[in-house]
């Protein structure tokens, strides 16, 4: 129901401003990362302004980086210093301030965890990535589980209710034995109605409660990073990034415009998928002005146009190159982001066709319905650069 998140990452990975991967990526040791916390010091850190800055553009629930492939904890964990407590300056938990805000907003909190681990040694045998980090060639990977079993009941006893966990790693050790009904059954005893969701590119595992595509709309397999995912009977969500990067990255200026992010949110209702779209703060705690100009341009479109978005369902037409459609109650909405006619077909979906509206304006269409379909004329005036949308009544 709620179609649309703010997806954050934000750690100490953003003091280089190389995004998330810099560790794995520059090839940078365990003992020279650990210099990185002491300039980590998020002065400028305010929860509200993040929390308001998600309403305003209409996003219902907030994902958080808790713990990155880097292994550092953006709370404070009794399980290690790695941690934003013992290691940083600033000596904070972000994500209980965090919490805080979004229980007072109404807003649903989930926390991103990475189960591949750069840091620790007993993630052993190794993976395929963080092989630079510079740790022995030995570990223990039931402790290691334990381990990462203890952080997540810290999270999901210390914060409050949490909406879920997303998890991301699986991919690095596909072959290992991750206790999964171990860790989903805890999750879910500790919480009942935290969700679960994994990140592995796979077909959803027994004990995941929603389904999540990188990069991707479900079904589209354009990316390369879900090659082996069928779409499944779950809840559908699908990620995305504002510009090309997760973690904040300073040389990154590749901006995706207002209008590509409203129709890529517009196209994930009509695949019946929640949009998470991401933003990675800078290292001051502020997140960069570019991202905010769209977060706001995309609010006032939702402030318009959100009833043909919140809680509706993919619509009875399958997504077409002109558009898509979503669904609630007895009303189509049709999207049209590409009209490549003055006239618009839509395929029969076996229901009797009441009236057609433009909805902005609630002004009549004119149509004809007939066994191939639904004829519907729409005049040039009233076509709209970002998302036409006609409404359908049956």
């Amino acid at each position: 129901d709620a179609r649309f998140g703010l997806f954050i990452h934000w750690g100490v990975y953003s003091v280089p401003g190389d995004g998330e991967w810099v560790m794995n990526n520059q090839r940078i040791d365990k003992a020279t990362y650990q210099k990185l916390p002491a300039f980590f010091n998020p002065i400028d850190y305010n929860p509200k302004e993040w929390v308001a800055m998600a309403k305003a553009a209409g996003m219902k629930y907030i994902t958080i980086t808790s713990k990155h492939h880097d292994g550092f904890a953006m709370f404070d964990s009794r399980l290690t210093d790695w941690d934003i407590a013992d290691r940083t300056p600033y000596k904070k938990d972000v994500l209980k301030m965090l919490a805080e805000e979004c229980r007072k907003e109404g807003i649903k909190l989930f926390f991103y965890h990475s189960q591949l681990d750069w840091y620790q040694e007993n993630y052993f045998p190794r993976g395929g990535t963080g092989l630079t980090a510079g740790r022995p060639d030995s570990g223990d990977w039931n402790k290691y589980i334990d381990f990462m079993d203890g952080q997540l009941t810290e999270l999901l006893t210390n914060y409050g209710d949490i909406g879920g966990i997303w998890f991301d790693g699986f991919w690095d050790k596909p072959k290992a034995d991750w206790r999964l009904e171990k860790t989903y059954t805890m999750i879910h005893n500790l919480q009942p109605a935290c969700l679960v969701g994994s990140n592995h590119h796979l077909t959803p595992f027994a004990g995941e409660d929603f389904q999540m595509f990188e990069k991707d709309l479900p079904g589209n397999k354009t990316t390369g990073f879900n090659p082996d995912q069928s779409i499944g009977e779950l809840p559908l969500e699908t990620c995305e990034t504002m510009n090309n990067s997760w973690g904040f990255n300073l040389q990154d200026k590749n901006y995706k415009s207002t209008k590509s992010l409203i129709q890529y949110l517009v196209k994930a209702a009509g695949h019946n998928s929640n949009f998470l779209l991401n933003v990675g703060p800078m290292p001051n705690g502020k997140i960069q002005p570019e991202f905010l100009a769209a977060l706001k341009e995309m609010g006032m479109w939702m402030e318009k146009n959100g009833e043909t978005i919140y809680e509706t369902r993919g619509g009875p037409v399958t997504p077409r190159s002109w558009g898509v459609t979503t669904q609630k109650g007895n009303k189509v909405y049709v999207h049209i982001m590409n009209l490549e006619d003055d006239n618009l077909l839509i395929p029969d979906f076996g229901k009797k066709v009441k009236n057609i509206t433009l909805f902005t304006s609630g002004a009549k269409l004119k149509y004809k319905q007939d066994a191939f379909g639904i004829t519907i004329t729409v005049p040039a005036e009233v076509i709209d650069e970002t998302d036409t949308i006609l409404v359908i009544e049956v």
